[in-house]
């Protein structure tokens, strides 16, 4: 018989369990509980600290722990503030059943549909693009400004800080949410013992969230001192003309795009955002909102939990989970191909870090911007020196190593990407969640 009082004891129980209890411990290790207790999280929620061990009764017993009348207790005994609805989470609810579950059921396949179609479609569109580069590498042309040369001046500090600010907090969200979601993988396990242990990851992830949720509010708070200054208002800001909202003209290059990708149309005049630059922006802005706002009643589900059923609890660790991933793969494929890794811009374009770019590679690359800063002669006000060469290699990198470290953690997600199909197709998943007890 085994004391119960040594490091182990906790999931040597769970595993035992579930050799009899084997759709509900499958259920129990997709909830927040059960991946953080395979992360050595060892004061995670267990089997017997909500069903009892030598009291276990069934639920509908008056006198079983989960029962009506205790089940909020017990939840308690863990999750301060425990109360009814609270304690409506969906324990071992699973995604996978239309009707016992409609609400997880059509938030996974949502989810899912979401992911799997903007990454066919942004893998079509890279593919096709890498294609129409193989075929013109003649034309190929890596601009170096010359010696004294001015540059042109594209992104300012603040604007190149707020980027690097929101690419760290991001680095950290997706190792330490990663490592979560995949608790069942060895690199995550790895990743989170060399971390410091579950703790510091949590701590780190709630962290970065604060600070991705500043450089959110700052950009806007950019964004209105902008609008002010051209004494613009909210809605002449949104559809002005180098505005990031999509317009006439994104359709309009994209078609030209899709032409020149083929082969068939010349380059299209691109102006100062292209239609997948503004796409970036708007993906940014979504996963922000929608990350955040699941991630706040994760974080507090006690609290919204008043306001909203326990069953959401378990739907925003769908949309969450999956949301995050989708913003990781397109990330560090996708983002990173667009900016960095076209042939024609590889090792990597120090633009976003450095703010400045060869005169010759903007008129290039954005001609159409280019064109219209002659015509009002303003150009001149955009040029600027080039940066001390030790400040730019710093940088350069500074953005390999961040280039290494995102190519590094996708290849370890696509690792797992055998078992996530067979969690969509096979059943094999549950609707896990962040927050309390069940019943």
């Amino acid at each position: 018989i085994s004391r119960t009082d040594t490091g182990d004891f906790q999931v040597m129980m769970m595993d035992q369990c579930g050799r009899c209890h084997v759709e509900e411990a499958e259920t129990f290790f997709d909830t927040f509980h059960g991946k953080v207790s395979r992360l050595g999280a060892a004061g995670a929620a267990a089997c017997y600290d909500c069903h009892g061990t030598h009291n276990i009764l069934p639920t509908a017993d008056p006198a079983s722990m989960l029962s009506r009348d205790n089940v909020v207790t017990t939840c308690g005994s863990c999750h301060e503030g425990s109360h009814r609805r609270f304690a409506g989470y969906l324990t071992h609810a699973t995604h996978h059943d239309m009707e016992k579950y409609p609400y997880l059921f059509f938030a996974f396949w949502g989810m899912t549909a979401l992911l799997v179609g903007t990454m066919t479609f942004a893998l079509l569109h890279t593919g096709a693009w890498l294609l129409r580069l193989y075929l013109s590498r003649d034309q190929w042309v890596h601009h170096k400004p010359k010696p004294g040369e001015k540059m042109y001046r594209r992104f300012n500090y603040r604007q190149r800080m707020l980027h690097l600010t929101m690419l760290l907090s991001f680095f950290v969200l997706a190792g330490t949410g990663m490592a979560l979601k995949f608790s069942y993988m060895g690199w995550a396990q790895w990743s989170a013992d060399v971390i410091g242990g579950f703790q510091t990851t949590g701590t780190l992830h709630r962290v970065a969230a604060v600070v991705l949720f500043a450089v959110f509010f700052l950009h806007l708070r950019q964004v209105n001192r902008h609008r002010k200054r051209n004494n613009l208002s909210w809605l002449g800001l949104v559809f002005s003309k180098n505005s990031m909202m999509f317009n006439k003209k994104d359709l309009q290059d994209f078609v030209g795009s899709m032409k020149w990708f083929l082969g068939i149309g010349p380059r299209p005049h691109y102006g100062r955002y292209t239609y997948w630059e503004k796409f970036d922006y708007f993906a940014v802005f979504w996963g922000v909102f929608i990350i955040g706002s699941t991630g706040l009643l994760l974080w507090f589900p006690e609290f919204f939990t008043r306001l909203l059923p326990g069953w959401s609890v378990n739907v925003a660790t769908i949309v969450h989970s999956d949301e995050a991933l989708l913003a990781v793969a397109f990330i560090f494929t996708v983002h990173f191909f667009n900016t960095h890794f076209r042939p024609d811009t590889f090792p990597m374009d120090p633009v976003i870090f450095t703010g400045r770019v060869p005169l010759e590679e903007f008129k290039a690359d954005k001609p159409a911007e280019y064109e219209e800063l002659v015509a009002s002669g303003k150009l001149e006000e955009h040029l600027f020196d080039r940066m001390p060469e030790p400040v730019e290699r710093g940088f350069k990198i500074f953005g390999m190593a961040a280039l290494a470290v995102g190519l590094t953690s996708v290849s370890y997600t696509h690792l797992t990407l055998p078992t996530k199909c067979r969690e969509w197709w096979c059943g094999g998943g549950g609707g896990g969640g962040g927050g309390g007890g069940g019943g």
